[in-house]
């Protein structure tokens, strides 16, 4: 004999749950945003010599936003070894140099030729950061979900007094006699993609989705994981005369990191990996030694 454990649950209505548009869970990317992508992490180590952090946009047309099909270099004013932080301020400043029907619909960065080939603790901070600024472009109903309202009141237009408003924890006034009602919410959603890469063509991806409710205002995030992104091919390619004004681009945009970031990253990455991981490019370089003269003590005779 099986033994109910609460009685509250009996009796009550399921409520019911429409799904008008879904959000992606499958990130697509062109084959000409993906080779521009690779492309600045070989720009950006022929012009420093080195290789490391650098962040980017990935862009998409407004009547496709599934798709990316460029990616553009924002200004990186926090970029160091380890990590590059990115803020709204940056993200805005770029989607209004975008021309009509172009929005952002996520950022990619590289790690470059460092061994750590997954997403950090502040790229989820950034990626947050990304999400609730794309989702003000791409937010659109997604579902509907019926409210469970209890002790509805219907009233008439015309035919109630002020008091019958004080009846019931929803009031609804119609223009003629209905017997019953059923309300749905709308449910708004956006996504963000986040894509990291290495200059050894490996990358990882993840895409979040943000849902709001509109009559309770509650909100949840999602994280997805692909196991790989689908490149789509075109008829576009990346031709020497872009690849000139991506080489200008980068050496606009993206600075070398300050000192303070090479003794935050080798810090970092002594703890996680131990002081003998060399992987880091010329991080190791910036280490000195100093050495230390002992003086001898001479005594007369």
């Amino acid at each position: 004999m099986n033994r109910l454990e609460s009685l509250s649950g009996i009796g009550q209505k399921e409520l019911e749950e429409l799904t008008l548009e879904s959000l992606p869970t499958q990130i697509q990317i062109t084959e000409y945003a993906k080779s521009k992508a690779y492309k600045v992490n070989e720009l950006v180590k022929e012009q420093y010599k080195s290789s490391y952090e650098w962040y980017g946009f990935t862009i998409a047309h407004i009547d496709n936003p599934d798709l990316i099909v460029d990616i553009g270099i924002g200004k990186n004013a926090d970029n160091q070894l380890a990590y590059t932080k990115i803020g709204s301020e940056a993200i805005e400043e770029y989607q209004s140099s975008l021309e009509d029907g172009l929005v952002i619909n996520g950022w990619i960065h590289s790690h470059g030729d460092l061994g750590y080939q997954h997403f950090s603790g502040t790229d989820d901070k950034n990626q947050i950061t990304v999400l609730n600024y794309v989702t003000t472009l791409l937010r659109k109903p997604i579902r509907k979900k019926e409210v469970d309202v209890k002790d509805l009141s219907l009233l008439i237009e015309g035919e109630y007094q002020k008091s019958d408003l004080k009846k019931g924890t929803v009031s609804i006034v119609t223009d003629k006699p209905i017997s019953s009602a059923r309300f749905y919410e709308t449910i708004m959603g956006g996504f963000s993609y986040a894509i990291v890469i290495g200059d050894e063509g490996w990358h990882e991806q993840e895409i979040y989705h943000k849902e709001r409710s509109m009559i309770s205002g509650k909100e949840n995030l999602f994280k997805v994981t692909p196991e790989s992104i689908s490149v789509v091919k075109t008829d576009d390619y990346l031709t020497r005369k872009e690849i000139n004004a991506l080489k200008k681009e980068v050496k606009e945009k993206i600075t070398p990191p300050s000192y303070i970031g090479y003794n935050y990253g080798f810090s970092w990455y002594e703890k996680h990996f131990g002081s003998g991981y060399s992987g880091l490019g010329y991080w190791n370089k910036s280490k000195t030694k100093t050495k230390t003269k002992s003086k001898k003590r001479t005594t007369k005779k």
